[in-house]
């Protein structure tokens, strides 16, 4: 900070205001930091008192403002923190992450120096300074020191038999499975991750359950491994009182285990019900990736996702490669198709939609046969061939023989002609295409209200407590308005 003001000030020497301005914003800059550490004090109390009292959500609430914190994180803040609440002897281990950083201290105003700590931190404050050393030097990107610092975190957490430490665990996970991402080294934590899962199942310990089978199923799709993470969801059970952020991950994550696997209606499910779980006013990068491959995943059911989806603000550029595919897929055009593919192949393969987007070759031909069929009611296999781009007639005869055969037209081959003729058209409302979509919305709604049900919880036993005074009331609505402006101000925290 020094540095920076001297060069300022040599640069504005021959304004007489220059100096004030300098030096008002340092001050400025010093205050915000003195703030941002109160505010991280206040947490530590927080949790303090979630250790002493046995409840959880205060935990709760200090990591729910966690990304609202790791804003106002720099290595002055660090520093400054850990002076505070350790003593002299335990510093120096955790000052090595973030001395370089550091460009000065903070001292409290009216005195001339901070007193420092006389004991140890409890477990749960310590391992949440680790968490907030650990996601700046993530966010600073020296990962060599952020692998350091989690492998000294996640001792400390297994080291613990402590049942207050579960929900800062289940967070310490999620960022060391984010670590080993970062360093190319997801294979090397998958056996530690099975390990912790399952003593999270033994103990009940339903968050970190749930952020172990998501980084457990994060792990196996970064290699691609859906015959090994469709047996994990299988074998184990996600919690339902997860919180809605790891239910959006588990169920983009199922959705992406079974459209691979060509259970394309139950991917489209879980798909939309990840987009409806998410945040909708943060996470945008999550919400963008869940829609490519709700995009894709409707095409290969053979609908066209609606326009309108496109034209949202913060979808447009994310989604143009496949705005694209679609106008491809809904033309039935195998040469625009290509274009597509070799234009756009790289970001596809980015995406994990690539090969995905390689069964909707078929898709193409279906349609561009249908309208073939539409337009011509009789048509020679040597004039498709050349319609569709294909090599030889017999491979459209093939093609036009397979769709007739999946009801994709009403037609008939007659090879000794040697030529295709079409039926006439049938009054769809005679077939049983109106009662399958009835029933797949009648079904779409029953889920949705079945959903809703079992979102409304209530705690247990609630009716036979005795009532409560006046002014615990007045202490319980005040919690409730600051519980609900933060949940107001969630950011899109843990969705990289």
């Amino acid at each position: 900070m020094g540095v920076e003001s001297t060069d300022v000030e040599m640069k504005n020497a021959d304004s007489p205001a220059a100096p004030n301005s300098v030096e008002a914003s340092g001050d400025g800059k010093r205050d915000t930091d003195l703030q941002s550490i109160q505010e991280i004090r206040e947490h530590l109390r927080q949790i303090e008192k979630a250790v002493s009292s046995k409840e959880n959500r205060f935990v709760s609430r200090v990591l729910r403002c966690l990304p609202n914190t790791r804003r106002k994180l720099n290595g002055i803040v660090l520093k400054g923190l850990i002076n505070q609440i350790y003593p002299v002897a335990e510093r120096d281990s955790l000052l090595s992450f973030v001395v370089e950083e550091a460009v000065g201290e903070i001292e409290q105003p009216g005195t001339s120096r901070v007193r420092s700590a006389i004991k140890t931190p409890v477990p749960e404050v310590d391992a949440y300074v680790h968490l907030l050393i650990l996601v700046r030097l993530i966010d600073v990107n020296k990962l060599e020191d952020a692998s350091r610092c989690c492998q000294a975190l996640i001792t400390k957490i297994t080291s613990q038999n402590r049942r207050t430490l579960d929900l800062i665990a289940a967070k310490c996970y999620f960022y060391h499975s984010r670590v080993a991402e970062l360093t190319n080294n997801l294979d090397g934590i998958r056996a530690f991750l099975h390990a912790r899962l399952r003593t999270a199942t033994l103990r009940n310990d339903f968050e970190g359950q749930a952020v172990l089978i998501n980084c457990l199923l994060r792990n196996y799709l970064h290699y691609s491994l859906y015959d090994q993470s469709d047996k994990l969801v299988s074998k184990c059970v996600f919690p339902e009182t997860a919180s809605n952020n790891e239910w959006a991950r588990f169920l983009y994550y199922l959705g992406r285990i079974k459209a691979a696997r060509l259970e394309y209606s139950i991917a489209h499910k879980h798909l939309v019900q990840a987009m409806r779980k998410a945040p909708q006013n943060a996470a945008v990068g999550f919400r963008q990736t869940v829609q490519k491959f709700l995009v894709v995943v409707e095409l290969l059911l053979g609908d066209i996702p609606e326009r309108q989806i496109f034209r949202q603000a913060s979808m447009r550029h994310s989604l143009a490669p496949y705005f694209q595919l679609t106008q491809a897929v809904r033309m039935g055009n195998l040469q625009r198709f290509g274009e597509v593919l070799e234009n756009f192949g790289p970001q596809f393969r980015q995406d994990h939609t690539f090969t995905l987007i390689l069964r909707l070759r078929h898709n193409v031909i279906k349609t561009a046969i249908r309208a073939i069929g539409l337009s011509y009611s009789r048509i020679s296999p040597q004039d498709i061939a050349k319609k569709l781009g294909l090599d030889s007639a017999e491979d459209a005869e093939f093609i036009v023989a397979k769709a007739i055969r999946d009801g994709v037209i009403e037609a008939t081959l007659d090879p000794e002609g040697g030529y295709m003729r079409s039926k006439e058209s049938t009054d769809i409302y005679c077939t049983k295409e109106p009662h399958s979509a009835f029933h797949q919305r009648i079904s779409f709604c029953l889920d949705l209200h079945n959903q809703s049900v079992k979102a409304m919880r209530y705690p247990p036993k609630a009716y036979g407590k005795e009532l409560e005074s006046a002014e615990e009331r007045r202490e319980r609505e005040q919690q409730d308005l600051e519980l609900a402006k933060e949940m107001a101000e969630e950011d899109d925290d843990g969705f990289p």
